[in-house]
């Protein structure tokens, strides 16, 4: 104790002088975070007179408010709160002991932490992280209990404190930072008010800086969604998002049971399928800001949702080890992935020609999610749409299936790229068939995904075979009488004759479509395998025409030349004409080798030349 009346002297109960050298050097990257602790205390304390001014009818009417005041010259960061103050008792408990059984076992365990800000607020640090700006801090407060007595606290970084009484006449804490010399932009309106938006923009009571309000009191969040205008949604998000794009759609969360939880979470507009670029999930909370890097509370399949999430009964200083081991993420997580899957359901019956625009942002969010939790896939498998050929520029795989079941049941067609599978998809559409556009690269490994879920159903991509309904049935085979051969044989023959290739099968067939010579069909299941090993680059590159075979349509103009040409024994033309046939077939696939494409051009000038 002091000598000075009313002056009282003593240590700060830590166990050892290393604390404030620690606080210093771990925390200094994430200095700025004393501002937070600061702000949200005084909050604290305002709430904690607000309530009990309710409960005990103390009749108070201020205007709760925090302000911040800067003093440049005398190098000082003020935060005043009118909330419900301290007596000196009260500082010797809260102040003075920083709480925790043994500053050895503290450092050891923290010692190597990567995300230091785990140690704010562990062990009633909250405070003392003033001390990673500031030379000295002193504490001026008077209590609502005792309004005849205020005390001050100074401590100059070390484990010795000073206590005494002042003449502080408002009611509430006054918090003092002598900042040191390398903390010039603590000084700064500008850089402070910074500080301010990030971490305190949505505190509950009136955040001052300098006189001027800096934060927004009543967040959307708070409200009740029936009150609030698409308009109001779409300002908020750009608020927290300046310069994006309106959000596709947005889900309000107002949940109190089993867990707190409130917030807004929009789906951005993403410009290509793995966009996943955008700003993460803001975290809160009781609208103090905490993090915007908490994947944990977000089901991964859902990477790309933006917006903000206030769990009060998460700790201020949620670390990321505790949110990888709190059950209550989990079932954030699984809130989350139900409200966006009942979101999508919702969209989707309620305007189907709005909802297909949205679809070409979400879709590979949706099928991935489908795929990684079976609740998901089961709420909104039979809204999922897709692309397709029909009349209806997209469907249900429901109601592509319920069309189809007459011609093909459980077997759904699909092309993966439009522009390479064109001559099939005309013939598909000569036919008055549909097939689905599935020409994503997660659709590989969709289409897997739907097959192993639905047994019955087979899914072939429209140059894997070619489906009877493209084939003339009642086709009569021409015998030849000299060679006892059918003109099927014949043709077969030629080919083979012709086409010295190996790993290709020739297939004679009568299509309904005769503008079409011949087409390269390639095993659904051979092909599957070799494209999944390609995506994920296991061994040498794979030849997806390793083995193929060439339909040869008998009904076409150009196989008729074939055989008139080698029955008026020009077989050299013949089999110019059926290199071309099979180059044109590769062509459409994109599939040709330098070495055939440079006889194609070559061939393809003398056969112009004998028109």
């Amino acid at each position: 104790m002091s000598d000075t009346p009313n002056r009282e002297e003593g240590n700060i109960s830590i166990h050892t002088e290393n604390i404030f050298p620690i606080i210093k050097k771990w925390l200094y990257s994430d200095k700025d975070i004393f501002l937070r602790e600061l702000v949200s205390n005084a909050v604290d304390a305002i709430h904690r007179l607000q309530n009990i001014n309710l409960i005990e009818g103390l009749k108070l009417a201020d205007e709760y408010k925090v302000d911040i005041h800067i003093d440049k010259e005398r190098r000082t960061l003020t935060v005043t709160d009118n909330g419900i103050g301290m007596t000196a008792d009260e500082i010797r408990k809260y102040i003075n002991q920083v709480a925790f059984s043994s500053a050895e076992d503290f450092i050891e365990k923290f010692k190597d932490l990567e995300d230091k800000n785990q140690i704010i607020g562990h062990f009633g640090l909250g405070f003392y992280s003033t001390f990673m700006v500031a030379d000295k801090v002193e504490i001026r407060t008077l209590s609502y209990r005792d309004a005849s007595i205020a005390a001050h606290w100074e401590c100059a970084g070390n484990t010795s404190y000073q206590l005494s009484e002042t003449d502080k006449k408002e009611r509430g804490t006054e918090i003092i930072l002598h900042l040191n010399d390398t903390e010039k932009e603590f000084l700064d309106a500008v850089n402070v008010r910074e500080v301010l938006k990030k971490f305190c923009n949505f505190l509950p009571v009136s955040i001052c800086l300098e006189g001027e309000e800096v934060n927004d009191k009543n967040p959307l969040w708070t409200r009740s969604s029936s009150e609030i205008t698409d308009d109001e949604y779409k300002e908020f998000y750009r608020k927290l998002y300046p310069m994006s794009d309106d959000p596709l759609f947005w889900i309000h969360l107002n949940i109190d049971f089993p867990f707190n939880l409130k917030g807004i979470i929009y789906f951005p507009r993403l410009h290509n399928e793995f966009d996943v670029t955008k700003s993460h999930i803001k975290l809160f909370c009781n609208q103090v800001f905490v993090s915007d890097n908490t994947p944990e509370l977000i089901p991964e399949f859902l990477t790309p949702l933006q917006g903000c999430l206030d769990a009060p009964d998460l700790p201020l200083n949620v670390s990321r080890s505790y949110l990888q081991n709190e059950p209550q993420v989990r079932k954030i997580r699984e809130v989350i992935s139900g409200r966006v899957a009942a979101k999508i359901v919702e969209l989707a019956k309620k305007d189907r020609a709005a909802f297909e625009p949205i679809w070409e942002d979400i879709h590979t969010f949706v099928k991935y999610g489908m795929m990684r939790e079976d609740k998901f896939y089961d709420k909104v498998k039979d809204q999922v749409i897709y692309r397709s050929t029909g009349e209806e520029k997209y469907t249900t795989l429901p109601d592509y299936l319920e069309r189809a079941r007459e011609e093909h049941e459980n077997k759904v067609y699909y092309a993966n790229d439009e522009g390479v599978q064109a001559t099939y998809l005309k013939m598909f559409k000569a036919q008055g068939m549909e097939a689905l556009i599935l020409d994503s690269m997660i659709d590989n490994h969709f289409i897997q995904f739907l097959e192993s879920k639905n047994t019955d159903l087979k899914f072939g991509r429209v140059d894997s075979d070619v489906t009877e309904n493209l084939i003339e049935q009642d086709v009569s085979s021409n015998i030849v009488d000299k060679d006892n051969k059918s003109r099927e044989d014949r043709i077969e023959e030629s080919f083979k004759s012709a086409l010295d290739i190996k790993g290709l099968t020739i297939r004679i067939e009568t299509l309904k479509d005769d503008s079409v010579p011949g087409m390269i069909l390639l095993n659904e299941q051979q092909r599957r395998f070799k494209e999944m090993t390609q995506m994920m680059g296991q061994g040498e590159m794979p030849d997806l025409f390793a083995e193929h075979t060439l339909l040869v349509n008998t009904a076409s103009p150009a196989v008729d030349k074939v055989l008139k040409l080698q029955d008026d024994g020009n077989k050299e033309t013949a089999g110019l004409l059926i290199e071309q046939i099979y180059d044109l077939a590769m062509l459409s696939h994109q599939a040709i080798s330098k070495e055939r494409m440079a006889g194609f051009l070559e061939r393809s000038g003398k056969l112009l030349g004998m028109i």
